[in-house]
């Protein structure tokens, strides 16, 4: 049986899909920079562990896929994706940090001549708007231009606020003409995700990278609509862990993504999923898995590129919904 390394187990996030891993009957090693607490998960799972930091040179000898669940990413990505091509793992991550998406991207071309895939982004965000990306400009003919945005209701995670606070470090960028570029004074727009227009920021997440691979459309620009007290403020390290069972259960997650034709009709769908934090460990693991057993591309990839469009609506009470003119419409659609 192939072997999963988990890093970060001990996290929010991490221990969710280390826990899940385990159910499924996975091969699982756990990871992390935090021996005491990988020796109390590690006994509770009945698994071996690992400690080491990500820039710590790992003996991954006996390890298939490595799975990242620590953030920042930009402190973790980097040094563990050096270190699976090094030593021919195929490497996964669950970030939606665009600098880490451009740092996979350019280190494509190594890790393809290592037989290597390098694939962030499994959780969420990006697999949902992703495989919705692909939906979307299927119904359109040449797609031109595509615009997601994200819903974030409830309360985030102490990790996923600190890795917000890389992505907005990142400044402002969008694709254009298929190039990143800096949009300093893009606008917010609105957008409707099933129960009116709400006015959504410019923000600079993985889908400009993985949006442009996975459809080619050449316009790409992200934006996102925070609710309630979602986005946290002050001292980011004091936060809790992240919200319980009840308050994801409050909060199903949602994007819109718009794209536009060359002869300028429109198609807009809308991605409806359980809530984020309660997605991601389920298709994060469901994604390590499926390359496990050998679906996989050597190098720089996307989740709707090696696992198809249908990918996201795999995980249980995930559905798309197409806008068609003022009137929402349910899409049926085949699981595959």
């Amino acid at each position: 049986m192939k072997t999963l390394m988990i890093y970060g187990a001990t996290g929010y996030t991490g221990r969710m899909a280390a826990e899940h891993a385990k159910a499924l009957g996975l091969d699982v090693v756990i990871a992390g920079r935090n021996a005491e607490r990988l020796a109390s998960l590690a006994t509770q799972l009945d698994v071996p562990y690992r400690a080491f930091n990500a820039d710590a040179l790992a003996d991954l000898a006996d390890i298939d896929v490595l799975l990242n669940f620590a953030g920042p990413f930009a402190q973790t990505a980097g040094p563990l994706m050096d270190a699976c091509i090094k030593a021919g793992v195929d490497y996964l991550d669950i970030t939606a940090e665009i600098n880490v998406y451009r740092q996979a991207e350019r280190l494509g071309v190594q890790a393809t001549e290592a037989g290597v895939m390098l694939l962030p982004g499994v959780g969420w965000d990006v697999v949902p708007t992703d495989c919705l990306a692909l939906h979307v400009a299927r119904r359109v003919q040449n797609p031109q231009s595509l615009k997601v945005a994200l819903q974030v209701p409830g309360s985030m995670s102490r990790g996923s606020a600190m890795s917000v606070a890389e992505i907005i470090g990142a400044g402002l960028i969008a694709r254009v003409d298929g190039e990143l570029l800096a949009t300093p004074d893009a606008q917010p727009q609105y957008f409707d995700f099933g129960d009116g227009p709400v006015m959504c920021a410019p923000l600079s997440f993985g889908d400009l990278v993985t949006g442009w691979h996975s459809t080619g459309i050449a316009n790409i620009a992200m934006f996102v609509h925070i609710s309630g007290d979602a986005f946290p403020e002050g001292d980011l390290s004091q936060l809790p862990d992240g919200p319980s069972t009840e308050q994801r259960d409050a909060h199903r997650a949602r994007a819109v993504a718009e794209v536009t034709g060359a002869d300028g009709s429109v198609a807009r769908s809308v991605i409806e999923t359980v809530n984020g934090y309660s997605f991601t460990p389920l298709s994060a693991v469901e994604a390590a898995r499926r390359v496990l057993a050998g679906e996989r591309h050597a190098g720089f990839e996307t989740p709707g590129r090696v696992f198809g469009m249908g990918f996201a609506e795999t995980i249980a009470g995930t559905s798309i919904i197409d806008f068609q003119g003022a009137i929402l419409r349910l899409k049926a659609k085949k699981r595959p």
